[in-house]
């Protein structure tokens, strides 16, 4: 306190020279992005992210998971490998979100079954329907087919949790169509795994097909041939005897 006073009367030029004390500097404010630009960013996202996806389904379906790199999806998509890594946490990851996304396509056909449905009719759409599938969508059918032969080693939680319960409330269907007498008996798990091996064959095996048949599903005519022929084979053997 005393060389404070002191100091007061010391000449201005031997006072100890204090630094001034800097002005604070306003807080810069953080701009807010627009609805559009989040909007726009969103879509940005969510092309990459399908960009992504249908690379990593031609790949695994050709190579599989073992078969296939990280640096062959990035490369086929046009992303880098850690943009690739920003979307999907690893190789599994992706190929996981890959087969959950190609369940939902093959199995909504079935989701469409209905006890207020004519029988005949929705299993005829049913089988129309799988058969376009294997037509425009080949590789999802292969890729799954590759999982499953494996062991589904990777899927089998699906298989044993979403696809039964779905598979479950369709037979349920089924079982009320024949006790309404508008299906002859049969035991519905059977029927279902026919409709599926009957119409996925036709991409699964689609070399041994065009090599026997000289003909593919793509070929129209070759396509309603199929179709009565698959819905001749069904119907016949399910609809009531009179």
């Amino acid at each position: 306190m005393r060389a404070l006073k002191e100091e007061a009367y010391l000449p201005v030029s031997k006072q100890i020279q204090r630094p001034a004390t800097p002005a604070k500097k306003p807080k810069a404010r953080t701009r807010v992005p627009s609805e559009a630009t989040l909007n726009r960013r969103k879509r940005l996202m969510e092309t990459k992210r399908s960009a992504i996806m249908e690379a990593a389904l031609d790949v695994f379906s050709r190579y599989g998971l073992h078969g296939t790199s990280l640096d062959q999806v990035a490369s086929q998509a046009d992303v880098s490998k850690t943009n690739l890594l920003y979307y999907f946490a690893s190789k599994e990851d992706l190929y996981i979100n890959v087969l959950r996304q190609l369940m939902d396509v093959w199995l909504s056909p079935l989701k469409a079954f209905s006890v207020e449905q004519d029988p005949s009719e929705a299993i005829g759409d049913y089988l129309r329907v799988k058969l376009e599938l294997s037509r425009d969508h080949p590789a999802e059918s292969r890729l799954f087919c590759l999982e499953v032969i494996q062991g589904a080693p990777l899927l089998l939680g699906e298989l044993q949790g979403s696809l039964r319960d779905i598979v479950e409330s369709k037979v349920s269907v089924i079982n009320a169509w024949i006790e309404a007498g508008k299906l002859a008996p049969v035991e519905p798990h059977h029927l279902i795994f026919s409709l599926w091996a009957m119409t996925q064959h036709y991409a699964d095996f689609r070399t041994q097909v065009e090599a026997v048949s000289g003909r593919t599903l793509e070929d129209p005519a070759f396509f309603a041939e199929t179709l009565t022929n698959l819905k001749a084979l069904v119907l016949q053997g399910v609809c009531p005897r009179s």
